[in-house]
C-alpha cells in the first residue's frame, strides 16, 4: 500500500468514530483549506519537482488532516478551521477540540542530516525484510526539507558512503550532482593585517572530503528517503512531547495554527495533530526546543557536563572567475576576535565561482559589547579575505548556533519510547570542523537499534538499549574522545595562545591518549560580565560592498513569519526583564543576535528610560537568544509550521 493510500485510510478509520461537530464551529471545504493553506505557507511534498518512486501528491498539514474529508462526508469532533462570534472568542479554548492523530511505527522529528539517514536506514531494513507496511514518518519545521539547514561545509563521506555507496557514481541518475572534491587546505594565524601560515593538524585534512552546500544535500536527502517509502512531512512544527500513562514517550504534537497574538483562535485556526509511535527519535539539530524538554525529564545530563555552543554566520559569494580556486579550503583563527574569545572562520571554494565564508564565534564569550554580527564584518575586510570577494556578488546569509562540547558534554541518548540522534545530542568534532557525518551515523545506529527492537511483538515501552551500545562502540565514539581536550584548553589564562599551544601537543603528539578530560569552564550565559567591566567595541558603518547591514542581511536569508501569532521567542516577563538585563548588560540581546530581533528603544516613560522589543518576524532560528540570554529567560520554541528561514545554497 502506497503512503498516500495508508495516510487516506488510516483517517477514514478515525472518521469512523465521529458524527457530530462541535457547537460554534464551521468547517470549509477541504478543497478549500488545502488550497489556501499550500498558497498562504507554500509547503508542499520535496518530491513534488523530481521524480520519486512513489509519486506521492503534494500534501500539506491540511491536506494531511483534510484527507479522510475528500473521501467521506461523515464531520468529524477533530474540527480543523472555525469561525465565531467575538463573544464567543472570549470563551473559545483551542484545546476543547480534540486533535486528530495518527499512529506510526517510528517517527522522526527533525529533517536534517541525522534525521533523513535514520528514517532512510529504517526504511532500507523494512524493504529488505519484505515488510512493506512498516511506517517511518519525518516532520520537518520548514516549509521544504533543507530550508533551515546551514554549515560550512566540507563533509567527511565515511557515513554516506555506507547509506548510499553509489550516491557520487556517473550511472546513478539521482546522484548528487553538488560536490566539490577538497583540494588544497591551509591553515592560518590573523593578525589585522596579516596571515601567518600554520601547521593544518591532522584532523583538519581534507583528502578524499567534498564542498557542498549542505542545504542542498539534505534536500537530496530527502528525495531519497521519499523513494524508499519515508512519509515526510516539512511543514509540520512539532511543539510538544506525548508521553503514556507510565511516563514513557509517545509521540509528538505539532502547534495549533490561526492562533492570533493576543492568544485567541483565528478564523483560519486549525488544531494541532498527534503522531503516535512505538519508537520517537529527536533530530531537531542544536539546542532543540522538544529536546530540552526531553533531556530536563529523564535527566539525560545527569553523568555529562552542560553543553557549550558557538554561533555560526555564513554568506555565499559569487566571485569573478579569476579568483575562483575549485575545492580550494582555507580556515584562520585569530584576528578579529579578541585573545579570550574562541572562535576561528573559513573559506571553502565550491560549485561554479562560488565561495563560503563564515565565522565561528564560542557563545562563552565576556565582553557583553561583542556583536558576532559585527566581528564577522570585520573578518571580511581582512586581506585574505577581501582579496577574493572583491567585486564579486553575496548571494546568501544565514546564522546557526552549534554545538562545542564534545565528548564530554554527550547526554545519555536513550530513554523510554526513544532517543537522541545528531547534532541535538551534539557529535560535532570542533577540531576537526565537522559533525554531518557523525550526525548522520548517529542517525543509521539509532534506525537499526530501532528496528530490532520493534521486531520482538511487545507492547510495552521500547528502551533502545542496543543504540547506546552501538554508540559507544562506534566512530563517533572513538573520534570525539581523541580531541576532547582540545576546547576546553581555550580556557586557560594564555587564552587563544594557550589553547593552540596544547591543542597543537594534542593533535600532533598526544592524541587523546591521556588520563585526563578536561572541564568546560562554566556554561555560556553564565560567562558574560557586566557591560561596565568590559571595554565597549565600536564597529565601522558597512559599506554596502563587503559589509552590510544587519536588516540588509536577513533580506537574503529568506525568512517570513505572520506577524498576527504569538511571538514564538518566549519572556514571560518583558518589563521585568528590562528591568535585570538592561543596567547590567545594556542591550546584551540586540548584540548577539545576528538577524536584528532585539531592540531596545529609547522610551522615557520607561523606568531604565527603555522599551524591550522583539521583532520577531526576522528570526532565523539560530536559538542563540535561548542560549546566551543571561538571566536565561527567554525561551525560543517554533513558530508556526513552514515559516522561518528558507535559506538558498548555506
Amino acid at each position: 500500500m502506497s503512503a498516500s493510500s495508508r495516510l487516506t485510510s488510516t483517517l477514514c478509520r478515525r472518521a469512523a468514530t465521529s458524527t457530530t461537530n462541535p457547537p460554534s464551529l464551521t468547517v470549509t471545504s477541504a478543497t478549500t483549506r488545502i488550497r489556501t493553506a499550500q498558497v498562504a505557507r507554500g509547503i508542499r511534498s520535496i518530491s513534488s519537482t523530481t521524480p520519486s518512486r512513489l509519486q506521492r501528491p503534494s500534501v500539506s498539514r491540511t491536506a494531511y488532516a483534510g484527507a479522510l474529508r475528500r473521501t467521506t462526508a461523515l464531520p468529524t469532533t477533530s474540527a480543523r478551521l472555525y469561525s465565531s462570534s467575538a463573544a464567543e472568542e472570549d470563551t473559545f479554548d483551542p484545546a476543547s477540540i480534540d486533535r486528530e492523530s495518527d499512529e506510526v511505527d517510528v517517527c522522526i522529528i527533525g529533517g536534517g542530516p541525522a534525521g533523513l539517514s535514520a528514517a532512510i536506514r529504517l526504511k532500507q531494513l523494512a524493504n529488505e525484510a519484505g515488510n512493506d507496511d512498516f511506517r517511518v514518518l519525518l516532520l520537518e519545521k520548514a516549509g521544504e526539507i533543507g530550508a533551515h539547514i546551514l554549515s560550512g561545509a566540507v563533509i567527511q563521506p565515511t557515513a554516506i558512503n555506507e547509506l548510499i555507496p553509489d550516491w557520487l557514481a556517473e550511472d546513478n541518475e539521482n546522484r548528487f550532482a553538488g560536490a566539490t572534491p577538497a583540494g588544497k587546505d591551509s591553515m592560518n594565524f590573523l593578525t589585522k593585517k596579516f596571515a601567518i601560515p600554520c601547521p593544518t593538524p591532522p584532523q583538519m585534512h581534507n583528502d578524499g572530503n567534498y564542498i557542498v552546500s549542505l542545504n542542498e544535500f539534505t534536500k537530496w536527502l530527502g528525495e531519497r528517503a521519499e523513494e524508499v517509502g519515508v512519509e515526510v512531512y516539512p511543514g509540520f512544527a512539532a511543539s510538544e512531547v506525548l508521553y503514556k500513562p507510565d511516563g514513557s514517550v509517545k509521540g509528538v504534537a505539532t502547534n495549533d495554527l490561526g492562533i492570533g497574538r493576543n492568544g485567541k483562535p483565528k478564523d483560519s485556526f486549525e488544531r494541532g495533530m498527534e503522531f503516535h509511535a512505538r519508537v520517537t527519535l529527536f533530530g531537531e539539530g542544536c539546542h532543540g526546543s522538544l529536546t530540552k524538554q526531553v533531556i530536563k525529564k529523564f535527566d539525560l545530563r545527569s553523568d555529562s557536563q552542560p553543553q557549550t555552543y558557538g554561533l555560526g554566520i555564513k554568506e555565499v559569494w559569487e566571485v569573478q572567475p579569476e579568483k575562483f580556486q575549485r575545492g580550494k579550503i582555507v580556515h584562520s583563527m585569530g584576528y578579529p576576535l579578541p585573545m579570550d574569545t574562541y572562535g576561528g572562520a573559513w573559506m571553502y571554494h565550491f560549485g561554479d565561482n562560488l565561495v563560503s565564508i563564515g565565522q565561528v564565534v564560542a557563545l562563552d564569550y565576556a565582553n557583553p559589547w561583542l556583536s558576532p554580527y559585527g566581528e564577522f564584518q570585520k573578518l571580511k575586510q581582512h586581506p585574505l579575505y577581501k582579496s577574493v570577494l572583491e567585486g564579486g556578488k553575496c548571494i546568501s546569509y544565514g546564522a546557526r548556533a552549534l554545538v562545542e562540547g564534545g565528548f564530554q558534554s554527550i547526554p545519555k541518548v536513550a530513554f523510554p519510547g526513544g532517543a537522541l540522534i545528531g547534532d541535538t545530542a551534539g557529535f560535532v568534532n570542533v577540531p576537526k570542523v565537522k559533525g554531518t557525518h557523525n550526525a548522520m551515523k548517529s542517525g543509521m545506529l539509532a534506525a537499526e537499534a530501532a528496528w530490532n527492537a520493534l521486531q520482538v511483538p511487545d507492547s510495552n515501552s521500547i528502551f533502545l538499549y542496543d543504540y547506546e551500545d552501538a554508540l559507544r562502540n562506534s566512530s563517533i565514539w572513538s573520534e570525539l574522545k581523541e580531541v576532547r581536550n582540545m576546547r576546553p584548553s581555550f580556557h586557560s589564562p594564555l587564552g587563544v595562545y594557550g589553547g593552540m599551544l596544547y591543542s597543537g601537543i594534542e593533535a600532533f603528539i598526544l592524541k587523546g591518549r591521556v588520563p585526563w578530560t578536561l572541564k568546560h569552564k562554566t556554561q555560556d550565559h553564565a560567562a558574560t560580565k557586566d557591560a561596565s567591566q568590559c571595554k565597549k567595541i565600536e564597529y565601522p558603518k558597512p559599506d554596502g560592498e563587503l559589509t552590510f547591514d544587519i536588516l540588509t542581511s536577513v533580506s537574503r536569508t529568506g525568512t517570513n513569519h505572520e506577524e498576527d501569532q504569538p511571538v514564538h521567542l518566549q519572556v514571560k516577563d518583558w518589563e521585568k526583564h528590562t528591568r535585570e538585563t538592561w543596567p547590567r548588560w545594556k542591550g546584551l540581546e540586540n548584540r548577539f543576535c545576528p538577524a536584528g530581533v532585539y531592540e531596545y528603544v529609547e522610551d522615557e516613560s520607561k523606568e531604565e528610560g527603555v522599551r524591550f522589543q522583539i521583532n520577531a518576524q526576522n528570526c532565523i532560528h539560530c536559538k542563540t537568544c535561548d542560549i546566551k540570554a543571561p538571566r536565561q529567560d527567554i525561551n525560543w520554541q517554533v513558530p508556526q509550521g513552514g515559516e522561518g528561514p528558507k535559506y538558498y545554497m548555506t
